[in-house]
């Protein structure tokens, strides 16, 4: 391949890679090509990028990136199929959801997600159970929100208690 190609092929994969902000390398050696359908159909079903390059052309690229995704070079070795996302835990729920009906692959080398690396099979279950940032958000909003709803709800039963008992005064007058 001439390295013109190759430097093209480097700035799409960047260029890719600026567009998520989480990677997830994994390893899908060992599945046939029936199962790989089945994998890529529920990647575009969930909104989840798969892409199968070269350890070397995807190090280039992780290495021209903005951000520092040092850590998982030790990671590029064997076959690397890349999880592109935008939600944090969507590609290690599909990992496992995929994984109930087709044994141990594919198996999760590392990933890159919001700003935190993490390496290792062992760390699919922490991946599933993160928050998305957007989440995290509505939740401290949520949280946020319930005293003020709680102070609004007790002025409204205390107009509504203060309206009846000068309602029964006024009746009593009478």
């Amino acid at each position: 391949m001439k390295k013109e190609d190759k430097d093209l092929i480097i700035k799409k994969i960047s260029d890719t890679l600026a567009e998520y902000s989480c990677v997830y390398l994994t390893q899908t050696a060992g599945l046939d090509a029936e199962k790989t359908s089945a994998l890529r159909r529920a990647c575009f079903k969930d909104g989840i990028k798969m892409l199968c390059v070269k350890n070397t052309l995807l190090k280039h690229a992780l290495e021209a990136s903005e951000i520092d995704y040092s850590e998982l070079y030790d990671l590029l070795h064997g076959e690397t199929t890349l999880l592109l996302s935008n939600t944090g835990n969507a590609p290690a729920k599909l990992i496992k959801k995929f994984r109930q009906k087709n044994d141990t692959l594919p198996m999760l080398k590392g990933a890159y997600v919001e700003e935190t690396v993490y390496v290792g099979e062992e760390q699919l279950d922490t991946l599933s159970h993160i928050k998305s940032k957007s989440e995290l958000i509505a939740d401290v909003i949520g949280l946020l929100q319930s005293p003020a709803k709680n102070v609004v709800s007790a002025l409204q039963s205390g107009a509504t208690k203060l309206h009846g008992i000068l309602e029964t005064l006024s009746n009593k007058e009478n």
